[in-house]
């Protein structure tokens, strides 16, 4: 059952194949037997998830069931889960148990889904690789070793491990879309405002855009489906119509208009990635798809823009931890100042203090108009490269990552290097579009063309990112579906528990 689809496992749920408290329990057991290597999850709660199950069963039983009714579903440790501890993969949340459930968790309640547990992440979601967290790094289950990417290496890890079908994540920089490359897994960065942000503990908030992480583009559709839609308790959650992400899968990609840019295929991508992409490229050409180079020049200023708008945004959303109202406090402190200090000193780690440190620099009186507003700026600037390519092309096709999964470690001292593997993501979430990332290779990290051998070993995944204008997710997951049903990169599994 691990290798079954979402769509395989509805299935046999409504046949009575098996039952919800069956399938929960097999997922659980993979994770006692897999966790302790990969360390994908932070909170495991089986009580509460066959709980959940047994009134999955009823609801199966009474025929009210849905397409995720019965199945369970892991999620990234920064959706507010009621009853459940909800750290962000930080010491000042270490003991938080949430009050309510997020908009997102809601969604899945409704639905029927099993919560199989909180998944492991960067602290407060800050970081490319998952080696921020509190609670330890996850690690890529291709090999322990090399990191998942982040910052929802957790739940990229539980899915490519199959110790959960399908997971959510967050997408700030790219925290979706890149552990779904470095795992070989399927990731969608929806448009900004689809998916509510209530609940969502806030990082960067007109960034940050929760989605779903999964083994296919169809699968993606089905857990989409579920998670978008309107909530009036978020002020930038959009008011649109209910929508089908799953109507186009069936489109044929003849007449898609492919744009490739240029600027993703210059000095510091990884020849074994551009080789695998473009094999990509040509396969959607033979499924009559046309290509066209097109110029996002303002690319190079993206992880820039980036990186002072977003801890700047970081600075005044973590300014609520202080040791007052919930979070960690200091055990000691002399007088209020002291343990404001001492609890956000000892609560937070490096990369999250360096952020606000950052933040607060750029927003200070005097350096604002030179650092801040001029991001903003570009912003617009990259934004608008977006809308002038789009009007030459439907979708923009490249690289998610500059190269395979890197070393534990190996980044860590270097915090300029870890960011720079935003490059391709940042500037999606700055101009708000969606996006996804799907397996399209292997490689080994070094020069070598990509491999198909897994038989040899050493080989990590490499990912294929998919761009569209404002709300084509639809129209993305079918460009992605059409991909793999002549493909089956997204069906390799990575040799742990096998």
């Amino acid at each position: 059952m691990f290798d079954a689809s979402l769509t395989e496992l509805a299935a046999a749920l409504a046949a009575k194949r098996i039952s919800s408290v069956e399938l929960t329990r097999l997922f659980l057991d993979r994770i006692a037997r897999l966790d302790g290597s990969l360390n994908a999850f932070i909170t495991v709660d089986p009580e509460r998830s066959l709980a959940q199950a047994r009134a999955a069963d009823r609801r199966l039983g009474a025929g009210e069931g849905g397409p995720l009714t019965g199945i369970p579903v892991a999620h990234k440790d920064l959706f507010l889960t009621e009853g459940w501890p909800s750290t962000c993969g930080s010491r000042m949340l270490a003991n938080f148990v949430a009050p309510y459930d997020a908009h997102v968790i809601e969604r899945f309640n409704a639905a029927g889904a099993v919560i199989l547990g909180k998944t492991n992440m960067d602290e407060f979601a800050m970081g490319s690789s998952n080696e921020s967290s509190w609670f330890g790094a996850a690690r890529n289950p291709w090999n322990p070793e090399c990191v998942p990417g982040g910052s929802s290496g957790g739940s990229a890890t539980a899915v490519a491990a199959r110790m959960a079908p399908a997971a959510t994540g967050t997408d700030t920089g790219g925290s979706i879309r890149q552990p779904a490359a470095l795992t070989g897994i399927c990731g969608l960065k929806p448009t900004y405002g689809v998916v509510s942000r209530h609940g969502m503990v806030a990082f960067a908030s007109s960034l940050d855009q929760g989605g779903p992480l999964a083994r296919s583009a169809e699968e993606l559709a089905a857990l989409m489906n579920v998670m978008a839609g309107f909530d009036a308790r978020d002020s930038t959650s959009l008011e649109r119509p209910a929508e089908d992400y799953a109507r186009e899968l069936a489109r044929p990609v003849a007449g898609l208009r492919i744009g490739v840019p240029r600027e993703y295929f210059a000095e510091g991508l990884a020849p074994e990635v551009a080789a695998a992409v473009q094999a990509a490229i040509d396969a959607l050409q033979k499924l009559g798809a046309t290509t066209s180079d097109v110029d996002l020049p303002n690319t190079g200023l993206s992880v820039p823009a980036y990186y002072v708008i977003a801890p700047a945004e970081a600075s005044s959303n973590l300014s609520r931890y202080d040791g007052v109202r919930y979070g960690f406090r200091a055990p000691e402190y002399d007088d209020l100042m002291d343990m404001y200090c001492r609890s956000r000193a000892a609560g937070f780690g490096a990369e999250v203090k360096r952020r606000i440190l950052v933040g607060t620099y750029v927003l200070s009186h005097g350096y604002y108009d030179a650092y801040y507003l001029k991001a903003q700026k570009i912003r617009r600037l990259i934004a608008n490269d977006f809308a002038e390519a789009f009007k030459r092309c439907d979708v923009i096709v490249g690289p998610t990552t500059p190269g395979v999964a890197f070393r534990l470690g190996e980044k860590t001292a270097d915090p300029v290097q870890m960011y720079l593997d935003d490059i391709y993501t940042v500037a999606v979430n700055l101009a708000g579009l969606p996006a996804l990332s799907i397996p399209c290779g292997f490689g080994r990290g070094g020069d070598a063309g990509p491999a198909s051998d897994l038989s040899r070993g050493g080989l990590l995944p490499i990912g294929l990112q998919l761009i569209g204008d404002y709300f084509a997710e639809a129209r993305l997951l079918g460009v992605a579906h059409q991909y793999q049903r002549g493909t089956d990169w997204h069906r390799r599994a990575p040799p742990i528990g096998h």
